[in-house]
C-alpha cells in the first residue's frame, strides 16, 4: 500500500505497532520464516531490480566502493535469507524479566523488556539493510519506516514488496514494514519531525548523513558511526597473526565500516611493518605512510594529516610508526571514531592496557576488525554499529531494539 504522506505512513505503523507489541513469539517467527522463503523464491525479481540501480548509478559515476555496497548477488540474497532465519531462531527479548525484587513494604517489582514502538531507518545504498531492519524490528516487536536512498530505490521497492507480501499470509500486520519515498529530501525532514509518532531514528550511511540526522532530528537518534578502524601491531606481536589479521581487516571487504583504515606499528618492529605492508601492497592496497614508514617501505606514499582521520572505504590505508602502546592509544584517541580498534600482541600487559584505555564500541585482541558485525556476534543480523554510549553500543541487535517498563504488584499498599 502506498501512503500519501510520511505522516500517514507513520500513523499506519503506529497502529500496527499496537498489535505487533503483543504478538506471540511463534507468530513472529512464522512471519520471519515466510520472509526468508519469499526472498529465496523471488531472487530473480530482486536481482533484476538491483541491476537497474547498479547500472544507473555506475553510469552516473558512483564510486566502486559504493557500487559494492549497492550490489546484490545470489550469495548476498542467500545471506539475507539466512540472516532472517537466524533472527527467527534467536530468543525473543520482549516480555523478558530483566530484574525482579521485593520492597520491605511487600511491593513486588519486575523490570520487563518491551518494544520501542516505531523505528525510522534512514540509510544509503545498502539494500540488505531493508531486510535486516525488517527482520530485527519485527522480532523485537517494533514497526519500521524505511527511508532508503534514491540510488537503491528499485532494489528497496522490490525487497519491501516481497517482505510485505510474505507478511500478508501471516498474523503480523504488513504495515509493520513500510517503505517511504526516496525521491526528495522532504521525506527525511518529515520523518525526523514526527516525534509523537516515531520513537527512534537510526541513520546508517556516510558521515554526512549521520551528521545531518543527529543535528536535525526532533526524534531521538541512535547514532551508527563512521569506521576509521585501527590495527596496532605491538612490539610483541606474532608475525603470522599480524600479517593475516591486517590483510583480512583491510581487503576482505574494504567498502564497509568495520574494515581497517589505519595501521600502527611499534618502532622496534620494522620487520613487521615491512612484512605487513608488503602483503597489503601485493593485495592492491595503496599505503599512505608517515616519514618513518616511507623510509622503511618506499612503496608507500607520504601521508597528509587528513589521511589519518579518513574512512577510505577503498583499497587505501594510512600507516604510522609509534613508540609504544601508549602512543598508539593517543593516536587512536585523536583520529578514531569509536567503532573498532584492534591490537596484535602476545603481551598480556600491553593488551590489557589497550583494552582498558581505548574508547571504542569494540576492542579486539589478535582478531580482525571485520568481526564487529551482528551476524558474527551471534545476533543473526544487525541494524547498525552504534558508536554512541546511550542506550546501545556496538552491533545493534534484538536486545538493543527494546526498552523496559516496571510492573509493580501490591496488595493494597498506599504511600
Amino acid at each position: 500500500m502506498e501512503y500519501l504522506s510520511v505522516k500517514e505512513a507513520a500513523l499506519a505503523a503506529r497502529e500496527a505497532s499496537t498489535a505487533l507489541a503483543v504478538a506471540s513469539t511463534e507468530d513472529k517467527n512464522e512471519a520471519l520464516e515466510a520472509i526468508a522463503r519469499a526472498l529465496s523464491e523471488n531472487r530473480s525479481a530482486i536481482l533484476a531490480a538491483n541491476r537497474e540501480d547498479v547500472d544507473r548509478e555506475r553510469a552516473g559515476g558512483m564510486s566502486e566502493a559504493l557500487i559494492d555496497r549497492l550490489t546484490l548477488t545470489d550469495r548476498r540474497i542467500d545471506g539475507m535469507a539466512e540472516g532472517v532465519r537466524q533472527v527467527a531462531a534467536l530468543p525473543d527479548p520482549t516480555g523478558e524479566t530483566v530484574e525482579e525484587f521485593e520492597r520491605p513494604n511487600g511491593l513486588k517489582i519486575k523490570k520487563i523488556k518491551v518494544p520501542l514502538g516505531v523505528i525510522g531507518m534512514i540509510y544509503e545504498a545498502r539494500p540488505n539493510v531493508t531486510v535486516d531492519a525488517a527482520a530485527l524490528t519485527l522480532k523485537s516487536g517494533n514497526c519500521v519506516l524505511l527511508r532508503g536512498s534514491r540510488s537503491a530505490r528499485r532494489s528497496n521497492e522490490a525487497l519491501t514488496e516481497i517482505v510485505r507480501g510474505a507478511l500478508a499470509g501471516t498474523k503480523i500486520p504488513d504495515d509493520a514494514v513500510i517503505l517511504l519515498p526516496s525521491d526528495s529530501h522532504e521525506s527525511v525532514d518529515e520523518l525526523m519531525s514526527l516525534r509523537s509518532l516515531v520513537d527512534l531514528i537510526i541513520p546508517r550511511g556516510g558521515a554526512g548523513l549521520i551528521k545531518s540526522v543527529t543535528e536535525n532530528s526532533r526524534v531521538p537518534v541512535l547514532e551508527t558511526g563512521v569506521g576509521n578502524c585501527h590495527v596496532y601491531v605491538d612490539r610483541d606481536a606474532d608475525g603470522d597473526i599480524a600479517e593475516k589479521v591486517c590483510v583480512n581487516a583491510k581487503i576482505s571487504r574494504p567498502s564497509v565500516c568495520n574494515a581497517a583504515e589505519s595501521f600502527l606499528f611499534h618502532r622496534d618492529r620494522p620487520d613487521l611493518l615491512v612484512r605487513v605492508c608488503s602483503a597489503l601492497r601485493d593485495a592492491g592496497v595503496t599505503l599512505h605512510g608517515c616519514p618513518e614508514t616511507v623510509a622503511l617501505f618506499p612503496d608507500a606514499i607520504r601521508a597528509t594529516e587528513d589521511d589519518y582521520g579518513r574512512e577510505y572505504l577503498s583499497l587505501d590505508a594510512s600507516v604510522k610508526v609509534v613508540g609504544d602502546v601508549g602512543e598508539a592509544i593517543e593516536h587512536i584517541r585523536k583520529y578514531g571514531t569509536g567503532h573498532t580498534e584492534a591490537i596484535i600482541t602476545e603481551n598480556d600487559a600491553a593488551a590489557l592496557r589497550f583494552e582498558r584505555e581505548v574508547d571504542a564500541s569494540c576492542v579486539n585482541r589478535n582478531a580482525s576488525t571485520r568481526f564487529t558485525d551482528g551476524g558474527e556476534f551471534g545476533f543473526g543480523a544487525e541494524i547498525g554499529i552504534s558508536t554512541q554510549k546511550l542506550h546501545a553500543r556496538g552491533p545493534v541487535g534484538l536486545r538493543e531494539l527494546t526498552s523496559y517498563k516496571y510492573v509493580v504488584t501490591g496488595n493494597g499498599q498506599i504511600r
